[in-house]
Order: C-alpha cells, then sequence, then structure tokens
C-alpha cells in the first residue's frame, strides 16, 4: 500500500498514566493486606468497517478500557476486574478481589512468577505503527477490495463483505515483586469472502492480509482478486472415493496442526492428564529433520514480546528439536503442578517456526502424486487426550502431481502422533499471517472418507 497518515503520537505518555495506575493499584493491595499483587490495565481502540456489495454493512470505533486485580493471601487468590478506570471502581474492584481471595483454599501451587525470572531488558521489537485511518478511507478501501474480487469473473455472483480493521494496544503489567512492564502495539487488516456459481453449484472462499504496520499491508484489489481466484477455483467440487492417501495442509490450515501440539504439550492439559504426549519431553514425535523454534523478539512479529503474561522474560528456544519434544509450554501455575519452571509461556506461545525444507509448493505436489489438498477444514473432531483426529474437509485432488479437480464432502482422519511422525516435507511457501509461521505441510497417509 502507499505511504498512510500518522496522528500526533501520544501513546507514550498515556503508556505513563496508565503504569503510574498499575503502581498505585499494587500498593493499594498490599495496604490491603495481601502478601502479593498483580495488576493489568489496558486500553484498547480501533476502527472497523464492513462493507458489502458496495454499501456500508457495519461501521465501529472501539475504545475499551480495563483493570484486572489478582491478589494472594498467602497460597489463597482472588480476582476481580473491572471497564471502569474511575477511583470508586478501582476502590470496589480491588476490595472484591481481597474478598475472594479471603474465601478460597489454599492452593500451593498459586503465586506471583519467581522474581528471578521476570525480565529485566524491553528491547524495541517495533510493534507500535498507528495508522490514522478515518470511517472514509476505511470505507474506501473495503469498497475497493470487495470491487477488485467482483471484477474479476463473471461467476462471481455475490459478495460475504469486505472488512478493514486498525486497532491500537496499550498495557501495563504490574506485580509486587517490583515488576512493571510496559507494551504498546498496532495490527491492521483487510480481508474479503466472495461467491461464485456455475452450472448451479456455488462456493465461497476468503483471503486477507494483517501486518503490525499499515504500509505493509497488501493492496486492497489484489486481496479480492486473490479472494476471487480460490472462489473460483472450487467451483464445481465433488467429493471422492474413500481411500487411504497422502494429504497436502495448505499453510493457512498447517498451522492449526502446529495449533494442536501446542494444545497438547501446554501445562493444563499436562497436570490434568488429558494429553496423548504426557511425559513426551525427550520423546521423538517427529521425523529427525523437523524443527520448531519459539523466536518472542522478532521484530514486527505477530507475538513478539519482552516478557510474558506474568512478567517473565521471554527467550528465544526451541519446541522441537531434531524431530524430539524439548520442552512442555508452561506458565509459573502449571509449572510449579508439574514440578518444573515457567518456560515464559502464560499466556501462549510467541512466534512458532517451522522450519521449512527445499520445495515449493509444485514441487510437494509432484513429490506426493495423487492425494488431497487441504485449504479449508471444518467441525472440531480432534480429541488431545487420544490424539484422535477426525474434521471435514474441502480442497483439491491430485493425481500424478496435478490438481485435477475441486474436492468437498469429504472427511480426513487419523491420529495426530502417527500424523506427526509421518510428515513427509514442509514447503517453502511459509504464511506469516499469524504468529505461527509454517509453508505446506505434507502428511504420508491419512483416511480420506467421502462417497
Amino acid at each position: 500500500m502507499s505511504v498512510v497518515a500518522v496522528r500526533k503520537d501520544t501513546s507514550r505518555e498515556e503508556l505513563e498514566r496508565l503504569a503510574e495506575l498499575a503502581a498505585d493499584v499494587v500498593a493499594r493491595c498490599r495496604d490491603a493486606g495481601a502478601t502479593q499483587a498483580e495488576v493489568g490495565v489496558s486500553v484498547d481502540r480501533g476502527i472497523n468497517v464492513n462493507v458489502r456489495e458496495g454499501e456500508v454493512e457495519t461501521l465501529e470505533h472501539t475504545r475499551d478500557r480495563g483493570v484486572a486485580v489478582t491478589v494472594y493471601f498467602g497460597r489463597r487468590k482472588g480476582s476481580a476486574n473491572t471497564a471502569d478506570l474511575a477511583e470508586s471502581s478501582i476502590v470496589t474492584t480491588i476490595a472484591q478481589a481481597c474478598a475472594i481471595a479471603r474465601h478460597t483454599e489454599e492452593d500451593p501451587s498459586s503465586g506471583l512468577a519467581d522474581p528471578e525470572r521476570l525480565a529485566r531488558e524491553f528491547p524495541d521489537l517495533d510493534l507500535w505503527h498507528p495508522w490514522d485511518l478515518d470511517a472514509e478511507e476505511a470505507i474506501a478501501l473495503g469498497i475497493a477490495c470487495e470491487a477488485g474480487g467482483r471484477r474479476l469473473d463473471p461467476r462471481i455472483v455475490n459478495s460475504d463483505g469486505a472488512s478493514v480493521g486498525s486497532n491500537e494496544s496499550l498495557s501495563i503489567y504490574a506485580n509486587s515483586h517490583g515488576f512493571l512492564g510496559r507494551e504498546r502495539g498496532t495490527r491492521h487488516s483487510i480481508s474479503c469472502a466472495l461467491v461464485g456459481e456455475s452450472d448451479g453449484g456455488m462456493q465461497r472462499d476468503y483471503w486477507y492480509t494483517s501486518t503490525r504496520a499499515a504500509g505493509e499491508l497488501d493492496d486492497p484489489a489484489s486481496i479480492g482478486r486473490r479472494a476471487a481466484e480460490r472462489t473460483l477455483a472450487r467451483l464445481g467440487a465433488r467429493s471422492v472415493a474413500t481411500r487411504a492417501c497422502p494429504v497436502l495442509f495448505a499453510p493457512e490450515v498447517a498451522r492449526g496442526l502446529v495449533g494442536h501440539l501446542v494444545s497438547a504439550v501446554s501445562g493444563g492439559a499436562l497436570y490434568r492428564r488429558a494429553s496423548f504426549l504426557l511425559d513426551h519431553v525427550g520423546v521423538q514425535i517427529f521425523p529427525p529433520w523437523f524443527q520448531l523454534l519459539e523466536r518472542p523478539h522478532l521484530r514486527r512479529g505477530h507475538a513478539s514480546t519482552a516478557f510474558d503474561a506474568e512478567g517473565v522474560a521471554t527467550v528465544d528456544s526451541e519446541l522441537i528439536r531434531d524431530g524430539v519434544l524439548a520442552r512442555y509450554v508452561l506458565g509459573s501455575y502449571s509449572a510449579r503442578k508439574l514440578g518444573l519452571q515457567s518456560t515464559g509461556n502464560a499466556g501462549g506461545v510467541h512466534n512458532l517456526l517451522v522450519q521449512s525444507g527445499t520445495l515449493g509448493f509444485e514441487d510437494l505436489l509432484r513429490d506426493m502424486g495423487t492425494g488431497l489438498v487441504v485449504t479449508e477444514v471444518l467441525g472440531q473432531g480432534v480429541n488431545t487426550v487420544t490424539g484422535d483426529y477426525s474434521r471435514g474437509a474441502a480442497g483439491f485432488w491430485v493425481e500424478s502431481g496435478k490438481i485435477v479437480h475441486p474436492v468437498e464432502e469429504v472427511t480426513i482422519a487419523g491420529n495426530l502422533k502417527r500424523m506427526f511422525a509421518g510428515i513427509r516435507a514442509v514447503g517453502t511457501d511459509v504464511d506469516t499471517r499469524s504468529h505461527v509461521h509454517t509453508g505446506s505441510i505434507l502428511v504420508e497417509r491419512m483416511t480420506v472418507a467421502g462417497a
């Protein structure tokens, strides 16, 4: 996109005001008798526009504020929050958190993160790029995006609309160990979903762009065209006969496989003994060449941060090393439940990178030979207790390394443990639009249930 307008930036001054408020709330909690306390203060603002068939459907300006207070009386915990920063609301919120803590049972795993683990360095991760986007400009961008797709082909007969959004977030985390962390970030996006029709059959598909800096967004018309091309490619879709075959997950779907892995190795599932990867640290679960890295300090990364939700310093690390599970994904509470240390993942993971191989998408098709390319999955049929995987899917059937027709109304099934071990390749077509960066993932064998 072209150069975007930027208004006068007062975010640093506002962050300082929020930091003073957070520090004051922590002190008040201690004065109320809490042995430990933590507080999060946030302010979010943004604009979001949806247009359909060239007309505005919704226009929303948002400004949300919040204070979340957690106190500990020994090992008893209480939490309360408010969306009002007024003095009376904060006083009430602190009182409610303290009252809850006094009446809860002790939990030996509760409490703040260990002081020695807290972040002390705060590098500039280049996450703040405000966009002075007004309603008229946002509407014009949405209309241009939708029109770019609708003009592409007469078979594009309808639209689910185009959306344009710009959001800013300021947040403070402070606790009674003396930690006070400031964060500010921006997110901008443009998306479009279109409907196509041919020979009485209809299909829908979408595309989007999402970045920290508005100047890095793809051209709106190109987003619409990409959505139209994907929709047209799905026209004439049909099922296939039930069989076992290779399955190639497109990048935007492949990151879901990484998400299932993270869920299975996260603290909550582990200490509840509800994971198919329980006690698997040090066990090979992927091919020996497979690497999965966490990189919290990527400049302009979608999940970049110097500290997690508890103030613990984030560091570069490996989640999967040479196919072996190197560690779990833990915050302080789950780590204590397991007798381990926090991995700096309270609140989630921070930029996961699947190392790709040397094959592009077309190379992966030739390597697959005959099988299914999955571009969409449906339903929630993933059981992280057993690893069983069964989901509706749509995509394309491949024969002799070439796409021959679109596919719909099939189910793909397997077990995540066998799927992970059976990954044959990761493509170079890496999708960087989320906090999980991966190319297409080729799984050696799954059951495809169709006609």
